[in-house]
């Protein structure tokens, strides 16, 4: 089943650390801000309290308060080629996460090398996810659902600028996803490939994943980027498996799924004016096996062939010119499916 969104926000947010640089359509995150500060030692932060209550003229619902996230950005420039970013993050007022933690090393103006727990170059929000980089107070649905934000794991990674054309990129081997953890299937249609994410802890590889993104930012005011990712995911069927052993490889292929996934937004600003779009498709393979073999193991799964999402919004900043905050009215548009050509729908609601 499909559903479609309207949404009509206010968000009230200052230029800062985790904006883009004044004048410029050329994006920096936190982790990418730190390695380029002239400081040894860097320490930063930011926190989230959320407040979330459903309105209906029949029924009266509480309203849900919630520390949401508290975070701890701390980087150290060993040299002028050599950077440590960590990200530390605290949710719900009771869990503790480390989102980011490598090492990137300078091989010269264009190329740069980092290892670690990264983010996975797909999309927005993703690698943006800072709160005052997005319109709203929760993250966009298909950043939840289909792009699983904040989606970190471990790998090795090339990125750097090509200033003469304009680009920006990112290249990586990372692992991927658990499909399933021995007993349990982990991927359905409800919730896509959310409940996978390894997050670095204890994370485990059957095989390596490929990720990638290039952003374009040679015309005022506009950025283009386009994501992929390309792999299998991992399961623990895998280990300490024969390779003599038909059956048991037989039984560990139908755990896993396929998973090649395209991303493609634009984010636009002129004067007060903002605008973005973006878009992911997932082409899921391996699906139809993997819901029979999850299906004996006494969980009903329903993963379905595909996932996509859109969403188009617009703004405009009503302080722009008057002070340096930011007051931004907006309208978002958006749709998403997470089991796309199964036999029964989910979809976020």
């Amino acid at each position: 089943m499909k559903k479609i969104f309207l949404l009509l926000f206010v968000t009230i947010v200052a230029t800062n650390l985790f904006s883009q640089a004044e004048n410029s359509n050329q994006y920096l995150n936190t982790a990418e801000k730190l390695t380029v500060s002239d400081s040894k030692l860097t320490i930063g932060g930011y926190g989230e309290v959320h407040y979330n209550q459903v309105l209906s003229k029949d029924i009266r619902n509480n309203g849900i308060l919630d520390v949401h996230r508290m975070v701890m950005f701390l980087g150290y420039n060993f040299s002028d080629k050599t950077q440590f970013v960590s990200e530390l993050e605290f949710e719900y007022a009771k869990e503790m996460w480390v989102e980011q933690a490598y090492i990137q090393h300078k091989l010269n103006n264009t190329i740069n090398v980092q290892a670690g727990l990264m983010l996975i170059p797909m999309g927005i929000v993703n690698l943006y996810h800072e709160p005052v980089t997005f319109n709203g107070v929760e993250r966009t649905n298909i950043d939840n659902k289909i792009a699983p934000s904040t989606w970190r794991e471990v790998g090795l990674s090339i990125n750097g600028n090509l200033l003469a054309s304009s680009l920006k990129y990112q290249l990586m081997l990372v692992n991927g996803p658990v499909s399933y953890d021995g007993t349990t299937g982990l991927m359905n249609g409800s919730k896509g490939i959310r409940e996978g994410r390894q997050k670095g802890s204890k994370s485990y590889m059957s095989a390596p994943n490929f990720a990638g993104r290039v952003e374009y930012f040679g015309l005022s005011g506009l950025n283009l980027g386009l994501s992929g990712y390309y792999g299998k995911s991992q399961s623990k069927l895998y280990d300490k498996i024969s390779l003599t052993n038909a059956a048991a490889i037989a039984k560990a292929d139908s755990s896993v799924i396929n998973i090649a996934m395209v991303g493609a937004d634009g984010r636009y600003q002129a004067v007060g004016f903002q605008a973005r779009a973006q878009f992911y498709y997932a082409a899921l393979g391996n699906t139809d096996q993997y819901n029979a073999f999850t299906r004996k193991s006494g969980v009903l799964n329903d993963l379905g062939s595909s996932m996509y999402g859109y969403y188009v919004e617009a703004g405009y900043n009503v302080l722009k010119g008057i002070s340096e905050m930011e007051l931004v009215p907006f309208v978002r548009y958006q749709q998403l499916d997470t089991s796309d050509g199964s036999v029964q729908h989910h979809c976020q609601r």
